[in-house]
C-alpha cells in the first residue's frame, strides 16, 4: 500500500471508530483535497485488498476485519494518557489502604469508566492457596468425589467413575497420605509433591497405584486450572455500544460472560510481556469482539487484564491505558522486590 492509501486507510477506520458511520468519499474528498473519483479508486483498492467492505445499508465503505488488522499492526500509534486519566489511576495507585489485589481490580474499574467497554481480570490465587485437606466420598458403588479444600476456603470437587469396587479403599487409603504429608503445601506445588513423595509410597502399598495416582494428580490440575478470580469491571458497559442494540446479540454475549468455561478462553498464555489484541474470529471467545489483553505479575500473583469491546474500539486509547497500567504495575513489583 502506497502512503496515500495507508492515510486513507487509518482515516476510513477512525471516522467508523468514533462515529459508526459509514464513510462515502464525498467527506474523504475534503480531507484529501482530491476529486472525489480519485477517491473513489483509492477506495475501490482498499476494497480489493480487503481492508474495507460495503455497508450493507449505505452505498458507505465500513473497515473490514482485516482492515482493524493492518491499522493495528501498521497505522495505529497508542495514545498518549490525559493528565485527567493518569491522575484517576493514580490515585488508586497511591492508595496504601488497598491491598493489591483490588488495587488491580479498581484499576480495571476505572479503565471500563474510561474506555466504556468491559474489562476482566483473570487472576490465578493459586499461589497463595495451600492445601488443607483432601476428601474422598464414594456416591455409589464405582464413583466417587474427590473434594479439594485450601486455607483460604476454597473448594472444587471432580468425579470420578472407577473400573472396580477395590479402588476405593485404595484411594482413601492415598488420601490419608496425603493428608498426612502435603496439608499446608501451596497448591500449585502439590502435583510435584505428589509425583515425587507420594507416588513412591503407594507404588509399594497399592496394586493398582498409577490408576490411583492419575485420579488425585487429575483432581489437583482440575482444582488449579479451576481456582481462578474471575473480576469484571464494567460487566454491562460493552451492551452500552450500538452494536449491541439487539437483544439476541446481547444475550448472547451475556451468556458467555456468565460461563466460567468461556471466560477462561480470553486467559493469556503467552508471558512475553506484550500486550496482544485479538480481532473478531482471532479471539476464541466470540467473533463480534476485539479482546484486548496483557499478563500482569503482582506480589507472586499472576493472571490477565482483558479489555473486551466491538471491533470498532479505540485500538489507541486501550493499547495507551494498557501500556500505562503495565508500567505501573512493574514499577509496583519491582518496588516490592527491590
Amino acid at each position: 500500500m502506497d502512503e496515500r492509501q495507508n492515510k486513507l486507510l487509518k482515516a476510513i477506520v477512525e471516522s467508523y471508530i468514533k462515529t459508526v458511520k459509514p464513510i462515502g468519499s464525498k467527506s474523504l474528498c475534503k480531507k484529501f483535497n482530491c476529486s472525489s473519483a480519485t477517491i473513489r479508486n483509492e477506495m475501490s483498492v482498499l476494497e480489493e485488498f480487503g481492508f474495507i467492505e460495503k455497508n450493507h445499508i449505505s452505498s458507505g465503505r465500513i473497515p473490514s476485519e482485516a482492515g482493524y488488522k493492518y491499522y493495528v499492526e501498521h497505522l495505529m500509534k497508542p495514545k498518549e494518557l490525559t493528565g485527567e486519566d493518569v491522575l484517576k489511576l493514580q490515585t488508586i495507585f497511591k492508595n496504601k489502604e488497598l491491598e493489591l489485589s483490588d488495587t488491580i481490580n479498581k484499576t480495571v474499574e476505572i479503565i471500563s469508566e474510561l474506555t466504556n467497554y468491559t474489562s476482566i481480570i483473570l487472576g490465578k490465587s493459586s499461589n497463595e492457596n495451600t492445601l488443607k485437606q483432601v476428601s474422598i466420598i464414594p456416591i455409589s458403588e464405582n464413583k466417587i468425589v474427590a473434594l479439594v479444600c485450601t486455607d483460604k476456603g476454597i473448594v472444587e470437587n471432580k468425579q470420578f467413575l472407577l473400573e472396580n469396587e477395590a479402588e476405593i479403599i485404595e484411594i482413601v487409603k492415598t488420601s490419608e497420605i496425603i493428608n498426612k504429608m502435603l496439608v499446608g503445601t501451596p497448591i500449585n506445588e502439590v502435583g510435584k509433591r505428589l509425583e515425587f513423595e507420594i507416588k513412591p509410597i503407594i507404588s509399594r502399598q497399592i496394586k493398582q497405584y498409577e490408576a490411583v495416582y492419575n485420579i488425585f494428580a487429575d483432581a489437583f490440575s482440575d482444582f488449579l486450572n479451576k481456582s481462578h478470580n474471575v473480576y469484571f469491571g464494567g460487566k454491562t458497559k460493552i451492551f452500552d455500544e450500538p452494536e449491541y442494540n439487539d437483544a439476541f446479540a446481547i444475550k448472547q454475549l451475556a451468556s458467555k460472560f456468565e460461563d466460567k468455561d468461556f471466560i477462561k478462553k480470553i486467559e493469556e498464555d503467552d508471558n512475553d510481556g506484550n500486550i496482544k489484541i485479538y480481532i473478531g474470529e482471532e479471539n476464541e471467545f466470540d467473533p463480534n469482539v476485539t479482546i484486548i489483553k496483557s499478563k500482569y505479575r503482582l506480589n507472586g500473583e499472576e493472571g490477565t487484564i482483558a479489555i473486551v469491546g466491538p471491533k470498532r474500539m479505540e485500538y489507541d486509547r486501550v493499547v495507551g491505558l494498557l501500556s500505562y497500567l503495565q508500567k505501573t504495575l512493574n514499577e509496583i513489583e519491582e518496588d516490592h522486590h527491590g
